[in-house]
């Protein structure tokens, strides 16, 4: 089940809203919406729903034994447990998602030939067993306490609002959330209105600017120039920004309408100067999870700058594999690493200094910033889009080389291939998508009575968004593939 769905919109969410706010009390509202999220996610996934709560119930069974093993100060046997817990996890991630990409490999062997699995890869897989293994890594550093009630983990990691595709909450942050909270008015409909905005994100530039992106990088190669490989890269680049915030936008909204706060997901990360901000500013979960379960535990910055450097290779490379069984995924990982380490060693590319993370660089040094760190994105997203390696470098050699190797046959094709796509339409779509991609919203919202306004104008956004989506088809999101 899909949030830009009219089942969650008129069905789902409507029901569970309405009995939240009969129910009283914590308790019955929480056993509410574990079985809500239960049913959602087997909706689309009825069998591996047991293997989802099966990782609610071992992650909880080991944070109890760790639990037990600290108070009788038994730390070697906490550790012990914390340590096979971890290696459960990525065992199981590493089954379903990655067991027949490695066998595929292994079967380039001459006279090696393995049977694949057929393992269907459970939706969303990635996300609820990095949350449930923060909560065990969590209660063996003493960051939060054990949680008695096996319920309560299970509602923790599958609560439906982040269960397939994040944002990765952390036990701690919504600790105190799943046994005392308040649902207030003011709250719920803050919560509507965040949910009606990502909604808009999703049905009218994500999906729009998809059409462009997939009919591009699903072209025959000859038809595909410089123009189109640049159309196509920007298309995919605005796609998976405002399909994935959009989906990190209804969360959190989601989250407000239940009495739960979780942590923004993006910060405009197309404004970034270096790569080093877009990181800080894009799928934050995910980058504060692997620093603090992964980078810090490795050394971090503490020992010295080559050891830094090696570190956040190590972590870049973990992005890639985390994202997906593909070598387009490794390689986009380590592509970001490398530039990691460039910027580690060249602070000129970032236009700060250490001693001067605070001071805003001069309007030129942050233009040129501001390009190299769309240009290094941009290109990173073709391999992330690509189904092979080698479309990626077709694809990055048209961008930057096309131009000069075009020939009249290859102009009229890519003409053919691109001037469809540019109706009027989809062009206001980009250009709308480049400006919402800046911090807009923010601004307007500052403004009283344009943020007056925009309360007025959301109901009629829904009601469009309704009207679209009774005419649509299955629009998922792109990080359900995660």
């Amino acid at each position: 089940m899909v949030f830009s769905s009219l089942t969650f919109l008129c069905v789902f969410l409507a029901l569970v809203l309405i009995l939240d706010r009969i129910l009283p009390g914590v308790k019955a509202k929480n056993v509410l919406l574990l079985i809500a999220s239960i049913i959602f996610y087997a909706y689309g996934e009825p069998f591996c729903v047991f293997i989802m709560l099966g990782s609610c119930l071992l992650n909880y069974m080991w944070a109890v034994l760790i639990d037990a093993s600290l108070n009788k100060e038994k730390k070697g046997l906490a550790k012990l447990v914390a340590v096979i817990s971890v290696i459960q996890n990525l065992a199981v991630l590493g089954i379903y998602k990655y067991a027949d990409f490695v066998i595929s490999q292994v079967n380039l062997i001459p006279g090696v030939a393995i049977k694949p699995t057929g393992i269907v890869m459970p939706i969303g897989i990635s996300f609820f067993t990095f949350q449930a293994m923060s909560y065990v890594i969590d209660v063996y550093r003493r960051d939060c306490k054990v949680q008695k009630n096996p319920f309560n983990v299970m509602l923790y990691v599958s609560f439906f609002p982040q269960l397939v595709a994040g944002p990765i909450v952390k036990y701690h942050d919504i600790e105190l959330e799943i046994s005392t909270r308040k649902e207030t008015a003011e709250e719920t409909a803050k919560g509507v209105r965040r949910f009606i905005c990502g909604l808009a994100k999703k049905i009218f530039i994500a999906n729009y600017v998809a059409v462009i992106a997939d009919k591009l990088f699903g072209a025959d190669p000859a038809q595909i120039g410089a123009l189109s490989a640049w159309t196509g890269a920007v298309a995919y680049m605005l796609q998976i920004y405002f399909d994935f915030s959009a989906y990190s936008d209804m969360a959190v909204g989601l989250g407000l309408m239940f009495g739960f706060h979780f942590k923004e997901n993006f910060n405009y990360p197309y404004i970034s100067t270096s790569i080093r901000e877009f990181w800080r500013r894009w799928h934050i979960s995910l980058s504060t999870w692997f620093k603090e379960y992964l980078y810090i535990p490795l050394g971090g910055n503490r020992k010295g700058k080559v050891r830094t450097v090696i570190n956040k290779f190590i972590v870049f490379l973990a992005t890639g594999i985390w994202h997906g069984a593909n070598w387009t995924f490794i390689f986009w990982g380590l592509y970001h690493g490398v530039f990691q380490m460039i910027e580690e060693f060249v602070r000129s590319l970032t236009g700060k200094d250490k001693k001067e993370e605070d001071k805003k660089p001069n309007l030129i040094v942050r233009a040129l910033g501001h390009i190299y760190a769309v240009l290094v994105v941009m290109v990173g997203f073709v391999f992330f889009r690509a189904d092979t390696l080698s479309q990626g470098f077709f694809w990055v050699k048209e961008m930057f080389a096309g131009a000069f190797m075009s020939t009249p046959e290859i102009a009229s094709a890519n003409a053919t291939m691109l001037l469809p796509l540019m109706t009027p339409l989809n062009i206001c779509v980009l250009i709308f998508a480049v400006i919402l991609s800046a911090p807009v919203k923010e601004k307007l919202q500052k403004n009283s009575v344009l943020d007056k306004i925009s309360w007025v104008v959301t109901p009629l956004i829904l009601i469009l968004c309704i009207m679209n989506l009774a005419g649509g088809t299955y629009n998922p999101f792109i990080y359900f593939r995660f």
